[in-house]
């Protein structure tokens, strides 16, 4: 039997993930959409100049437009977070390589959105989408290989 006194505890428990991966997703979608209208140009350029092929500068959409949608759906949550992630040290590596020992004007680190950002995704990745979610509706848990691993 469970105690009247700890249904507010796991309320909270299951909203917590909810609202991570919502914010998140919400966030990281502002800059997906503002990269979308602005077209593939400057990011063409960005990965051409670190040497990589041009066609890696699509994968911004797939990191700020699939991805945080993914996330706000709770839709193969935690495949979408580290999605999230590895675009973040992407753009880390590529755009914000000289500030990642800066502090800003105000004291903080240059780098806190983007830290934030980065962050985040890893505990959604590790946390999951949580109860109120579209992974938790149809009963979708971590990829196949990795269940296994970890049982």
């Amino acid at each position: 039997m469970t105690n009247t006194a700890d249904r507010p505890i796991a309320a909270a428990t299951d909203l917590a993930p909810l609202l991570l991966r919502v914010v998140l997703g919400v966030l990281v979608l502002l800059h997906g959409v503002a990269k979308v209208m602005a077209g593939p140009g400057y990011m063409m350029a960005l990965v051409s100049k670190a040497g990589l092929p041009s066609f890696v500068a699509y994968g911004v959409y797939i990191g700020e437009v699939v991805a945080p949608l993914l996330l706000i759906a709770g839709l193969c949550t935690r495949s979408a977070a580290a999605v999230v992630a590895i675009n973040m040290l992407f753009a880390f590596a590529l755009v914000h390589t000289g500030d990642l020992f800066n502090l800003s004007k105000t004291g903080g680190w240059a780098l806190e959105l983007q830290g934030l950002y980065f962050f985040t995704a890893l505990a959604v990745a590790l946390l999951g989408a949580g109860r109120y979610s579209l992974d938790a509706v149809i009963g979708h848990r971590l990829p196949r290989p990795l269940a296994l691993a970890a049982a």
